[in-house]
C-alpha cells in the first residue's frame, strides 16, 4: 500500500474514500452474519464486555435513538438472547442483561465473523497488517469523537 505524507492529505477525498471503504467492509461483514444483524451483535458484544445496562445507556453507546434501541432489544428478547430485570440500585430503572443463549449465539457469531475477517487479514503483507493495526486504533478514536 502506498502511504501519503501529511501534506498530501485531501480531507474531502479522504472522507469520501473512508465512507465508501467502511460501507463496503460493513456489507462484507453482514454477509457473514447468520443469526442477527450488526446492531444486534454490537449490543450483545457491549453487554458481554460491560455487563447489564439500561436502554438509554445502550442507545447512547451505540449512538442511536432510544426508540431504535428498544426495537433492537425487543428482537433480541424475542430470540431469548437478552432479559430485562429491575435495577437493584434504582427500582424505577430496567436493566438489559445477556442470557446464556445470548452468550452462545454471540460466540457462534464471532466465530463466523472473525473467521472470514481473520482469513482476509491473513492475506495482507505483514507491513499492511501492522498498518491496519495502527488504523484500527485511529478508527476507534474517531468513533468516540
Amino acid at each position: 500500500m502506498a502511504t501519503r505524507s501529511e501534506s498530501d492529505v485531501d480531507l474531502t477525498q479522504l472522507t469520501s474514500e473512508l465512507r465508501v471503504v467502511l460501507g463496503r467492509l460493513n456489507r462484507r461483514l453482514r454477509e457473514h452474519h447468520r443469526r442477527f444483524g450488526l446492531t444486534q451483535a454490537a449490543v450483545l458484544s457491549r453487554l458481554d464486555r460491560e455487563g447489564a445496562q439500561s436502554i438509554g445507556e445502550l442507545a447512547s453507546a451505540e449512538r442511536v435513538r432510544p426508540q431504535s434501541m428498544s426495537q433492537t432489544l425487543c428482537d433480541l428478547e424475542n430470540d431469548g438472547f437478552i432479559e430485562r430485570r429491575p435495577d437493584e440500585k434504582d427500582g424505577r430503572r430496567t436493566l438489559i442483561a445477556m442470557t446464556d443463549a445470548g452468550r452462545v449465539a454471540l460466540s457462534e457469531e464471532r466465530i463466523l465473523r472473525q473467521g472470514w475477517l481473520a482469513g482476509a487479514i491473513d492475506t495482507l503483507a505483514p507491513a499492511d497488517q501492522a498498518l491496519l493495526a495502527d488504523a484500527v486504533r485511529v478508527l476507534e478514536h474517531l468513533s468516540e469523537l
